[in-house]
């Protein structure tokens, strides 16, 4: 990702980003390029537990994929208490991704209400960058079951909550980067 904005593009400063798209839509490769192009001191956060071999495989690749010069804090449920100790002016943070945080909070019985709220303290207070990565999940059926439909809903009111605080919100579909916020990125429509 190129440090000068496209042509015809305008370039935002943000220290919050929110970026949000389906599986494989290109959002975490989209995150670690703003990040990469902020030239700070890059710290990447996975929220992921492995499970089974299949996640561990998942992991090796997004760690090849984004390459040397990360360092990487493995915290599936602290965002709060990371954050809080990793966030200065010269440093930017990637947090990939909310939503296997969700499930973590769920599976761990925490309040994701209070855990958000907690988030959200934690960003407005970090001195540096931070760009969080997430599932759009609520576009598809409605779960057969109570929990995933409890986990649809939390993930809905999570997104919505860091949207609302992010400077920047970007959603990411097939590789391509759609700018939901700020607004005056977006054309005005009129009827």
């Amino acid at each position: 990702m190129s440090d000068a904005p496209a042509s015809g593009s305008v370039q935002v400063t943000a220290r919050t980003v929110l970026v949000t798209g389906g599986a494989r839509s290109g959002k975490s490769l989209y995150a670690e390029g703003l990040v990469n192009a902020s030239q700070r001191e890059r710290v990447y956060v996975a929220t992921c537990t492995p499970f089974d071999d299949e996640m561990h495989q998942r992991i090796d690749r997004h760690r090849d994929q984004r390459g040397e010069g990360w360092r990487t804090i493995e915290e599936p449920r602290d965002l709060t208490g990371v954050i809080a100790a990793e966030s200065t002016e010269g440093r930017a943070i990637l947090v990939d991704c909310l939503t296997l945080w969700l499930s973590n909070l769920i599976f761990a019985e925490a309040d994701p209400e209070a855990e958000t709220a907690r988030l959200a303290g934690a960003l407005r207070a970090a001195p540096g960058p931070v760009v969080l990565v997430t599932n759009e999940v609520g576009s598809g059926i409605v779960p057969d079951n109570a929990l995933a439909r409890r986990f649809r809903d939390e993930q809905g009111r999570l997104n919505r909550r860091i949207a609302e605080l992010a400077d920047v919100a970007v959603l990411v579909a097939a590789g391509l980067p759609l700018v939901l916020k700020p607004s005056h990125l977006q054309p005005e429509i009129r009827l």
